[in-house]
Parts: C-alpha cells; sequence; structure tokens
C-alpha cells in the first residue's frame, strides 16, 4: 500500500521508496504486488520489459509514448513518464504516478464517456409531433 513518513513527505510502497524499487528487476517487484497483478507480471514478462523499455527509449528522444495495450501492469520504470493510453477511439494522455503502480493502463483511460442528452427532436414524443417545424 502507498503511505507517507509523516517527517519527510517520503511516498512508500510496500515500506520501499520509488528509487528502491526503479532499482529492481519487474519480477522483484511483482513478488510485492497483490496476487493478480502478480500473476499478470509472471505471465507476460517479456511483453512488460519490453514495453518497459520501449517507452524509455521514446522517452529519451522526446517522442510521444502511444499503446494499444490497456492490460500491462504498472511497474516502477514507468513512473514519472506521460503515456497516451488507447480508448477504443482516441488517445487519452496519462501521467504515471506512485499511486498507479499494480494498477493497468486501461483503468486510466475510459472507453465509454458519459451521456449528454441534448433536446428532443421533432417527432420524439407524441406531443412534439404537433409543434411547428422552424
Amino acid at each position: 500500500m502507498v503511505g507517507e513518513q509523516l517527517g519527510n513527505k517520503i511516498k512508500l510502497y510496500r515500506g520501499k521508496t520509488i528509487e528502491e524499487l526503479k532499482v529492481l528487476d519487474i519480477r522483484e517487484f511483482a513478488k510485492l504486488l497483490e496476487s493478480r497483478p502478480r500473476r499478470a507480471i509472471m505471465r507476460k514478462y517479456d511483453v512488460v520489459e519490453l514495453f518497459a523499455k520501449r517507452c524509455e527509449k521514446e522517452q529519451a528522444k522526446g517522442k510521444q509514448i502511444k499503446t494499444q495495450k490497456r492490460d500491462i501492469v504498472i511497474v516502477p520504470k514507468l513512473v514519472g513518464m506521460t503515456i497516451s493510453i488507447h480508448s477504443g477511439k482516441e488517445y487519452f494522455p496519462v501521467k504515471i504516478t506512485e499511486e498507479m503502480l499494480g494498477h493497468r493502463l486501461g483503468e486510466f483511460a475510459l472507453t465509454r464517456k458519459k451521456v449528454q442528452h441534448g433536446s428532443p427532436g421533432v417527432g420524439a414524443t407524441k406531443s412534439s409531433s404537433s409543434l411547428s417545424v422552424k
């Protein structure tokens, strides 16, 4: 769980600072996670490792990082990066923070929008059919 030390305001994840976590291998970090994200990382270790390396390279070049891989578990190497995640229609830029560790990328780029209804058209109700059309 993410916590804070009262004196220094240092962010902790399971008793380790972010700098300590960034040094760890992805498999070592997976041991700190809960069972479902740990299993996802262990099964797709090479996919997560390649994605993290690709993000580091693209960030070093100054490129925008875009991905459609919504099922990637967020690891410490991704903290601080801005990744554009595909929602099915468009890419949403998401800044990765310490609180997102262990979650999946897709959780932060919603695929559904809130419905915004307009005014009803002519003929939508029985009373509106008698109105004049302008």
